[in-house]
């Protein structure tokens, strides 16, 4: 029903729309005569792409590329009728530049609607979650897994720490191997040892999380192997004072990287790499992450204190966890966990976070 009202104003424009379609000429005897019947086009597909990437981001369970390609092909059904299209000119049949006209101001809606991403911490809209925030039995000890960034099977620290605590459960901040890219022709073996080793652990009883990282990209797909993953700011365990978020998104002033996040999220990347051959698709992940990763070294290098402490005061009274910065942060009610590229785990034991000691 939430979903259904935040709607609304889209489905009151598409009508709109539609009832103009069936006028034999616009109101007031308002005239379009081209590049403006264009420049209308664009505008209200734009207006439309808005408003229906608004009403859906109630859907708090889907990625912010399956949103907006949700959107992209809505818009497209909507416009194929050339009844809608008359609604501009009535009586002419649509042109391919028409429809060109619709395609980029339904880009552009989305564009706009993805403002907040570059320099804000108002993301909630661009983060998602499958899976239950609370665990079956929260008595348990948590290890916390920040950054590991493992290329190989190896995985340093793993198997030993599950071995001395097989009664804990697992939260995974992110960045668990160097890249992770959910199309099926760009996983490596490596990440299908590491799913099996996830499903050998929940079928043991543990509860296993998974919080997604900047080197983690569209692992929506991987949902049905954890009991929870998520992407974004707002992760929390119900019952528990405990937060938690990669944090690549603390820092707002790094708009280089929004910009990448962005991006190297989207429906086009998506449809770009399930479209290229495996081997061209993971050449072109990874040459661009290592592009781009001494820009975000260069944020890293310099703790973002004032950042990171209002995120943490946000998520008072709760402990809050974040990776990504690599080392060991205390501030305030804030916690950023070190690399845990050679075992260096931490556990949520008794309300307290602490090093693990297998």
């Amino acid at each position: 029903m939430k979903t259904f009202l935040r709607l609304l104003p889209a489905l009151a424009l598409a009508s709109l729309i539609i009832i103009l379609s069936h006028q034999a000429r616009l109101p007031m005897g308002i005239s379009l005569p081209p590049p403006l019947d264009k420049v209308v086009h664009a505008s209200v597909y734009g207006l439309l792409a808005l408003l229906l990437d608004w009403g859906l981001q109630g859907r708090t369970g889907w990625p912010v590329y399956r949103r907006h390609g949700l959107v992209f092909l809505l818009l497209a059904a909507f416009g194929a009728s050339d009844e809608v299209h008359q609604s501009y000119v009535p009586g002419r049949e649509a042109s391919a530049l028409d429809w060109l006209a619709d395609a980029f101001g339904t880009l552009l809606g989305l564009g706009l609607a993805s403002l907040p991403m570059l320099g804000s911490r108002r993301l909630s809209a661009f983060g998602w979650h499958r899976g239950e925030l609370k665990r079956k039995e929260p008595s348990r000890p948590l290890i916390l897994v920040a950054d590991p960034h493992w290329r190989d099977e190896s995985f340093p620290g793993l198997r030993e720490a599950a071995a001395a605590r097989p009664d804990a459960d697992w939260l995974f901040l992110g960045d668990v191997f160097d890249v992770w890219v959910g199309i099926p022709a760009m996983e490596t073996p490596a990440q299908a040892a590491f799913l099996t080793w996830v499903d050998e652990r929940r079928a043991a009883g543990a509860w296993v999380g998974l919080w997604l990282g900047n080197r983690e990209y569209f692992l929506d797909r991987h949902a049905p192997h954890f009991d929870l993953i998520g992407e974004g700011i707002g992760g929390r365990l119900e019952g528990e004072a405990l937060a938690f978020e990669h944090g690549d998104l603390i820092n707002a002033s790094d708009r280089a990287y929004r910009t990448w996040n962005l991006l190297s999220r989207s429906g086009p990347l998506w449809a770009c790499f399930r479209l290229l051959p495996g081997a061209w698709a993971h050449s072109l992940a990874t040459g661009i992450e290592r592009k781009l990763r001494t820009t975000n070294r260069e944020y890293k290098l310099a703790f973002p204190e004032a950042a990171f402490t209002e995120a943490a005061r946000e998520a008072a009274p709760a402990t809050f966890l974040t990776g990504h910065f690599h080392t060991e942060q205390h501030v305030a009610n804030g916690l950023a966990l070190p690399w845990a590229f050679e075992g260096r785990f931490w556990v949520w034991e008794m309300g307290a976070v602490k090093p693990l000691n297998p």
